[in-house]
């Protein structure tokens, strides 16, 4: 956790016709697993690739075909484990989820049930300065993706694409410990947070690499303290399973219109029932989808073709001792090394690419000062393009470059906006640009001086305003800076005119 004193958000409440209610929600997040290969085959996992071209027989269900695990997989679920602070467990074991669908061609999915790879974890959900939760993970486990199906290209046939079978997903489970829509959608932004600095899920949502499934059920306010002390989830009352989330703020929306259901329900007289709903964005509700499944409904059991999965503890070391700095801790690096703000450390920290581009600028620099031109110009100018920071006209070292420039005087604030702007349409060494266009600011007191004096006496009337109101010195300093085509020094100027005005 991040070295901070935090105080806990409110629970959302809903206010009923009969009564106040407040909503628990959990959470079940698919990741899809970096890598270049499936789960237990050596296909492609590359995305837009033609209709099955990436299908092993294994992934297409092929008489004889067996299943064999890649390694790298299971060394991506380690490492994300280990930057949940999860228990990793050493003996983990794959099962079979039966199920008919026409996109699952072997009739089952191969998952995890009874002894997932990664067990209890946290994650710290910040809501705002000084605000977080702390959402547990009940679990992490590894298993294979479906097809897909598709039902738009033809009125009367559906197809399959098997591309995406057998690719590997992360189902990271989390306690019911989350209160409110907002506090869902910030949860999992932090997670996928966490994941990209983990390198072991893009987070892509558009294109279904990050999917979440939303566990929404209503109860009594004071109910969840009471679950909390007995374990009793009967206290939570019944909870519906919204399907195939792939959007903050839907997930959000769906939530919201979710719990405004229920309560609507059992204020009635109804019962809620246990399913699994889709949300729908265009009339902002959600629907039946079908009854929600018990692990007894599926016919688990221990997959036949696949040996309990054991390794050792010091593979599981040597996995810790390569990972990254994680979000929350370099936030914190950048608030204590650079004396950054709590909001200017979580902006330039929401991305692993921003903090790496922040982190070469500011080494060796004023942190605040470096902190100001990414956040202001450079990204300022990334959302005005439509760009992200990887493909920033203007590198880490350029911009290095120009704050040095700033900080030694030799260009003034005006020069070095001027300058970004020749950085970002024609590139170049800030240094060399400077010197062969003439853009060092003038710090010449007698070239200043001279300025300052054909200013005051082009305007007599506008002197004797400003020994009036000595607010409209800055006049001056204006019109020097535009005779100059803002090369004078600021601070030299200010103190002239001020000396000449008798300020």
């Amino acid at each position: 956790m991040l070295d901070l004193t935090y105080t806990a958000p409110q629970p959302k409440v809903y206010a009923g016709a009969k009564q106040d209610w407040e909503i628990v929600i959990g959470m079940e997040i698919h990741a899809q697993v970096s890598s270049q290969a499936k789960l237990f085959s050596g296909a492609s996992t590359s995305f837009g690739a033609e209709p099955n071209s990436n299908v092993a027989f294994v992934d297409a269900a092929m008489p004889g075909m067996l299943p064999v695990i890649n390694e790298f997989c299971v060394e991506q679920a380690v490492r994300t484990g280990l930057g949940l602070k999860a228990e990793i467990n050493l003996r983990s074991a794959f099962d079979r989820k039966n199920y008919f669908y026409p996109d699952l061609p072997q009739g089952y999915q191969i998952s995890q049930l009874y002894h997932p790879i990664v067990g209890e974890g946290e994650v710290l959900v910040e809501m705002g300065p000084g605000v977080a939760r702390l959402v547990r993970i009940e679990r992490i486990h590894l298993e294979q993706d479906a097809g897909k199906s598709i039902h738009d290209m033809d009125p009367a046939l559906s197809f399959v694409d098997f591309n995406r079978t057998g690719v590997a997903l992360m189902e990271i489970v989390s306690r019911p410990d989350i209160r409110g829509p907002e506090e869902a959608a910030a949860y999992v932004t932090k997670l996928r947070q966490i994941l990209r600095y983990l390198g072991t899920c893009d987070g892509n949502m558009q294109n279904g690499n990050l999917r979440a499934d939303v566990n929404v059920s209503i109860c009594p306010i004071g109910n969840y303290e009471k679950f909390q002390a007995t374990g009793d989830f009967g206290y939570l009352g019944t909870r519906c399973e919204i399907k195939n989330m792939n959007s903050m703020r839907f997930i959000q929306a769906a939530i919201d219109v979710e719990a405004r259901r229920q309560i609507a329900i059992v204020e009635d007289g109804g019962k809620v029932d246990q399913e699994t709903r889709l949300y729908d964005p265009d009339k902002n509700e959600t629907r039946s989808m079908r009854s929600k499944e018990e692990a007894h409904d599926y016919r688990y059991f221990p997959c036949p073709d696949l040996l309990p999965l054991e390794i050792e503890q010091e593979w599981v070391d040597e996995i810790a001792r390569t990972m990254p700095e994680l979000p929350d801790a370099k936030k914190q690096r950048f608030m204590r090394d650079f004396g950054l703000t709590d909001y200017d450390a979580s902006v330039l920290t929401a991305e692993l690419d921003a903090g790496a581009y922040f982190d070469a600028v500011a080494q060796g620099r004023d942190g605040k000062i470096a902190a100001n031109w990414v956040i202001n110009e450079l990204f300022g100018r990334l959302n005005k393009e439509g760009l992200d920071i990887a493909s920033s006209p203007v590198s880490a070292a350029q911009l290095g470059g120009l704050l040095d420039l700033l900080g030694a005087q030799v260009i003034s604030g005006k020069l070095a906006k001027d300058l970004f702007e020749i950085l970002w349409t024609e590139g170049g060494d800030p240094a060399v640009i400077v010197e062969e266009r003439g853009m060092k600011q003038v710090t010449d007191t007698g070239a200043i001086e001279k300025a300052v004096d054909d200013i005051i006496a082009a305007n007599p009337a506008q002197v004797e305003k400003a020994k009036q109101n000595p607010k409209l010195a800055g006049w001056f300093v204006g019109q020097v800076m535009k005779a100059t085509g803002g090369k004078a020094n600021p601070a030299a100027v200010n103190d002239i005119v001020n000396a000449k005005l008798g300020l």
